[in-house]
């Protein structure tokens, strides 16, 4: 019996000596796999990507940093701090917070547009001494104070519209400072979102007391301004630098967008489905110097389409429709310099002598590309060939006062013009 016991007491030991053994092994296999990052809780391996990194480059001796479209939440501490230019646009900054950008000393410009930015503290825009243009439209901001523009007394050019603004008297001293004389060109299409009563009018136009004063009785509805329906600049980016830039390239439009920004130097509205230029379509766009209209189909232009353009420079209609120019298309355009052509089945019949005319007389008009498509027989030849042979058939006394050789300026280098010798005879 004795013995019996004995074996079974062996028997009990053994197990709980191999019960430890387990343990032990299974206690450092748990800790070799933590060690080694192979646990459960790190089952999944995490990278992470980083944004793809900011352009840096210099422009007529200035510098930018070109950082749209990157995700950022922030500013980056390794940007270099001799920055003129900072381009910010279409990010996911959401507050500005003191001292943000006191490190770049010599910006001159700060473009912040469609962001999403609700919250400016009032030391954000300290150190910015020397900046003159501050972008903030399509953001988040409702209220603000003019304490957070005082750091930069050189500020000419503001943009805050399409903000939700709350027209209330946390906007006082803003909506003072913006109608000062000499702040002409800052905020000028910010509009209140909030109140009811109050939306849709320009801050400029806010008079204090509606903000700020007692409410006695129920006050005015203000008549709404007559203006041409708005444009969703939303669909276009906004450059200032090196000048005020519309660009719409690719936005599907199907006609010239309404309330362009007059102060717009550039206006892109390549590769869309633009088919007629109706009357007045840019006429208050009075500074416009650039305008491009490649690739868009236009079959047709008004002759009064580019009335108001007397400053316009350069025109470009190339890859369109065009068959012929109406008389009177290019009357308006006093200084054109630059007028592309390329591109467009040009029908060479009696309808296109305007514009070649026109061109033949405006000497100092670079253009290229005006070359017919049609009919069959004149595929090929450049237009100032056709007309020179449709008068060729004409009889030698119908003939009007015409050159024998036909200068063009298609190689886009100034054409000399005619002189006229007056011989007098005693």
């Amino acid at each position: 019996m004795q013995v019996v016991t004995i074996i079974i007491l062996l028997f009990f030991s053994q197990a709980a000596d191999l019960r430890k053994t387990r343990n032990g092994n299974s206690r450092k296999k748990a800790n070799n796999r933590k060690a080694s990052g192979l646990g459960k809780a790190s089952s999944t391996v995490k990278r992470f990507t980083p944004n793809p990194p900011c352009d840096i480059y210099t422009s007529l001796f200035e510098k930018y940093l070109d950082c749209q479209e990157r995700k950022l939440t922030f500013v980056l501490p390794e940007w270099p701090e001799d920055l003129k230019h900072m381009l910010l646009a279409q990010n996911s900054i959401r507050k500005l917070k003191n001292n943000m950008f006191s490190k770049f000393q010599k910006l001159k410009s700060l473009d912040l547009q469609q962001n999403e930015i609700s919250k400016i503290e009032d030391q954000a825009f300290w150190g910015l001494n020397k900046l003159t243009t501050l972008l903030l439209q399509h953001n988040k901001l409702k209220v603000l104070s003019e304490e957070v523009f005082i750091y930069m007394p050189f500020l000419t050019y503001l943009r805050l519209y399409d903000n939700p603004w709350q027209c209330n008297c946390q906007m006082e001293s803003l909506i003072t400072m913006l109608q000062l004389p000499r702040n002409r060109n800052l905020a000028n299409y910010a509009k209140c979102v909030y109140p009811a009563e109050l939306k849709g009018q320009k801050l400029k136009l806010i008079q204090v007391e509606q903000i700020c004063g007692e409410k006695v009785g129920p006050q005015p509805v203000p008549k709404p301004e007559i203006t041409r329906p708005e444009f969703d600049s939303s669909l276009c980016h906004m450059y200032v630098f090196p000048v005020q830039t519309l660009d719409c390239r690719r936005k599907d439009l199907k006609k010239v967008p309404s309330n362009i920004p007059p102060d717009t130097v550039k206006l892109d509205l390549s590769n869309n489905k633009i088919t007629l230029l109706r009357p007045k379509e840019f006429e208050e766009i009075d500074d416009l110097k650039v305008l491009n209209l490649s690739s868009n189909g236009i079959i047709h232009i008004d002759p009064a389409a580019f009335v108001g353009l007397i400053n316009l420079e350069e025109l470009d209609l190339s890859n369109n429709s065009l068959q012929n120019v109406e008389y009177g298309v290019l009357e308006h355009l006093y200084f054109l310099k630059i007028l592309r052509l390329r591109e467009n089945p040009w029908s060479c019949d009696y309808n296109i002598h305007y514009l070649f005319y026109w061109l033949k007389h405006h000497y100092n008009v670079h253009y290229n590309g005006l070359e017919c498509r049609k009919p069959e027989e004149y595929k090929g030849w450049l237009v100032r060939k056709y007309v020179r042979s449709y008068f060729e058939e004409c009889p030698k006394d119908k003939l009007p006062i015409y050159p024998d050789k036909f200068d063009d300026n298609e190689t886009e280098e100034p054409t000399p013009k005619h002189s006229v010798i007056v011989t007098v005879i005693d």
